[in-house]
């Protein structure tokens, strides 16, 4: 028998130079993969921008929530629901492609106005830009002061929030503040707002400023925070790794400035079991019955995530069936949860079985999540063949895949160092609807042939990414740059950096130090002074409006 199409198409330009083969795994033919013998994979990979073909990039810009978090009613989204039509992603990519080839010079306001767009400009195409230049703040910034001199438009307060976390990312306080001020005296500040700049304080590990942003609040511009304000606070601390300031500022507040819900508890009981502390989890989980509550479905998805995160598997299955006893019905997060879990340790007849209780739970609604999950667990088993089979029952059903499902394949594949199967699957990910590649699969992409030693490879992914309009985070600049040292292409690597830097972002002292010993070992100490100098001046450098 044959091998299977998408195999067989393996473009030549992955063929390693000089002789030496990459690393391949082959399916075996007693193992085939229906979806990838179907017309859709036919098609030539070779072709790295087909002609004619459109490329849409979807960007979620939303702070991380976990799948146990009940709803916070009163906080608009950032996006605002408002989802865009073809067109309007079409102007925006066509915006984006344009503010990342010119950068920051003074050309950005002439040339962006000669872009033909629709006849008024749209807080909803604003927005599209603002999400996907979430990246690359500075040019945000340029974009978002062009827009406001538009005749007759006004930015919305998702506009601003979206320009905030951008701005938050590459820590330009002094400017994050300026805009707060600008959108107290139009009219447009709310509580969003101020969530995000503590987030960001949080993420850049500047805690005492997350909750002075929080104080301000109320005290320099008179919204008066509420409870679910208070547990905002805790899930912003939480989720950004300090959990025990969070603890600190629940033990302070409690009962003098709010009166917690099991809300506030289930938060902290999150954070402790991100942080494995078990100890501390079962001192609040003592003090929420203490206080009167009992535990609901939100906590026991929380305490089984914290006792698989401890690769305490055993535990987490015993809560599921305490739930079962008790008759509260375990939702798909769950489940969700335990499948990932289990089937990261390779207990994949478990993850099956609880995948299969899923499926056949007249409270629980199969979606693509709970398919990930199983998804995860074969690729964990390396059964791949398993995998690209639940990726068919997907289509068949109507509930995927998106592009989470193809990243946790991508992410094993690497792993695996099955790196021509890993390219193929990459390359095929347009042809199906939503599993477009966003920022994280590039990363996982240039990196794996950063770390393959195909820097050239690299540089291609990250070429059809920018044609996408997508722009790169601090981390797959770090990837790049840290291959093309090791590839000895060193006037690139200084190239990305200086792209890097364009963008308003700080290189990590790891990735600098690394280019620096390469420079030194070339005796290019010239190159180094004058980089040393560029991140000086970007650090001590507040944008102004």
């Amino acid at each position: 028998m044959g091998l299977p199409k998408i195999l067989r198409n393996i473009p030549k330009a992955l063929e390693k130079p000089s002789g030496s083969s990459l690393h391949s795994t082959i399916f075996t033919p007693s193992n085939p993969i229906k979806s990838y013998g179907s017309p859709l994979y036919h098609q030539n990979p070779t072709e790295f921008f087909p002609k004619n073909h459109r490329f849409e990039a979807r960007f979620l810009h939303t702070p991380q929530t976990s799948g146990f978090q009940r709803s916070n009613p009163g906080y608009r989204s950032a996006d605002n629901n408002q989802n865009p039509d073809a067109k309007t992603k079409q102007e925006a990519e066509i915006i984006c492609k344009l503010v990342s080839t010119i950068g920051n010079s003074g050309n950005l306001d002439s040339a962006l106005s000669s872009v033909n767009l629709s006849e008024h400009l749209s807080p909803i195409l604003v927005l599209e830009v603002l999400k996907k230049l979430n990246n690359a703040g500075v040019m945000a910034l340029s974009f978002f002061r062009w827009a406001e001199k538009r005749k007759a438009f006004q930015h919305t307060p998702e506009c601003y929030n979206v320009l905030i976390e951008s701005l938050g990312k590459i820590k330009q306080f002094k400017m994050v503040w300026l805009l707060v001020d600008e959108m107290k005296s139009k009219g447009l500040l709310c509580k969003d707002t101020f969530a995000l700049v503590s987030r960001r304080f949080a993420r850049a590990k500047r805690v005492k400023e997350a909750v002075e942003a929080f104080e301000r609040m109320e005290k320099k511009y008179g919204l008066k925070p509420e409870l679910q304000d208070y547990n905002r606070l805790l899930d912003t601390l939480s989720k950004s790794r300090h959990v025990e300031s969070a603890q600190e500022v629940f033990d302070k507040w409690k009962n003098r400035r709010f009166t917690p819900d099991i809300k506030s508890y289930t938060i902290l009981l999150e954070g402790w079991g991100q942080e494995c502390n078990f100890l501390r989890l079962n001192e609040v989980y003592r003090e929420l019955e203490e206080d009167g509550f009992q535990p609901d479905v939100v906590t026991y998805g929380i305490l089984i995530n914290a006792y698989c995160k401890g690769k305490r598997y055993d535990e987490a299955v015993e809560l599921y069936f305490e739930m079962e006893r008790k008759n509260i019905k375990a939702t798909p997060h769950i489940y969700c949860t335990l499948i990932n879990g289990l089937g990261s340790e390779k207990r994949l007849n478990e993850a099956i079985k609880f995948f299969e209780l899923c499926k056949g739970s007249s409270d629980c609604v199969i979606e693509a999540p709970t398919y990930n999950a199983l998804v995860g667990a074969y690729c964990w088993s390396t059964r791949m063949h398993n995998a690209y089979r639940v990726i068919d029952e997907m289509k068949r059903c109507g509930v995927g895949p998106n592009t989470r499902t193809y990243d946790i394949v991508l992410h094993h594949l690497v792993k695996l160092q099955k790196t021509k199967e890993a390219y193929c699957v990459f390359q095929k990910m347009n042809d199906d609807p939503g599993c477009e590649p966003t920022v994280s699969t590039y990363e996982i992409m240039v990196r794996m042939f950063c770390n393959e030693g195909r820097t050239d490879m690299a540089l291609r992914v990250w070429d059809q990414m920018k044609a996408r309009g997508v722009l790169p985070g601090m981390h797959m600049f770090s990837a790049l740059i840290n291959g093309l040292c090791n590839d000895s292409k060193l006037d690139e690597a200084c190239k990305y950096l200086q792209e890097m830097l364009d963008m308003g972002m700080r290189p990590p002292d790891r990735m600098f130090k690394h280019l620096k010993q390469f420079l030194l070992n070339e005796g290019k100490e010239d190159i180094i002074i004058i980089l040393f100098h560029k991140i000086e001046e970007l650090r001590k450098t507040s944008l102004v409006g």
